[in-house]
């Protein structure tokens, strides 16, 4: 209790205190809304991040078999017209996230990888993306890597590569 002076009223601390405890509600609208508008940009800055890096999984694969193409010429003074001459296991491979290749029924394939056109002097290879990378990398399509390491896409995005 506080006496003031010249008084005979006391009074009690709890009442002296204009600040209360707590969070009102107004604050927390303020947070809510900061939180939303931060992940509003958030958001698709990392899908996006998400669908390139994917992308250049399938990029990799092409340039993987490229590389096993021109070892197959080195060797054969011709390019190979199907994949299981190049050693795959057959003539169209699917690479899941990890770039490794997985059957064809594979819930986490990414691209449907083969040579789309060859010759013995001459081919082109392509990765068609899968299931919901397809959906979410449509800008860009299907890739595409020639003999002469000329790179291509179906869509019409742009830094495909």
């Amino acid at each position: 209790m506080i006496h003031v002076k010249g008084t005979k009223k006391t009074m009690d601390m709890k009442q002296m205190s204009p600040r209360q405890a707590g969070v009102t509600l107004m604050e927390l609208l303020i947070v809510v809304a900061i939180i939303s508008m931060i992940a509003a940009f958030a958001y698709p800055s990392y899908t996006q991040f998400v669908t390139r890096s994917k992308r250049a999984i399938g990029a990799s694969a092409l340039l993987q078999i490229a590389d096993r193409q021109q070892q197959f010429f080195m060797d054969n003074k011709r390019y190979a017209t199907t994949l299981t001459r190049l050693g795959y296991a057959s003539d169209a491979i699917m690479v899941d996230d990890e770039g490794q290749v997985v059957t064809v029924g594979d819930d986490d394939r990414l691209y449907q990888v083969e040579i789309s056109a060859s010759n013995f002097v001459t081919y082109e290879l392509t990765a068609t993306p899968q299931l919901n990378h397809a959906k979410k990398d449509s800008s860009c399509g299907n890739l595409t890597l020639t003999h002469t390491g000329e790179k291509g896409q179906s869509g019409t995005g742009d830094n495909c590569w």
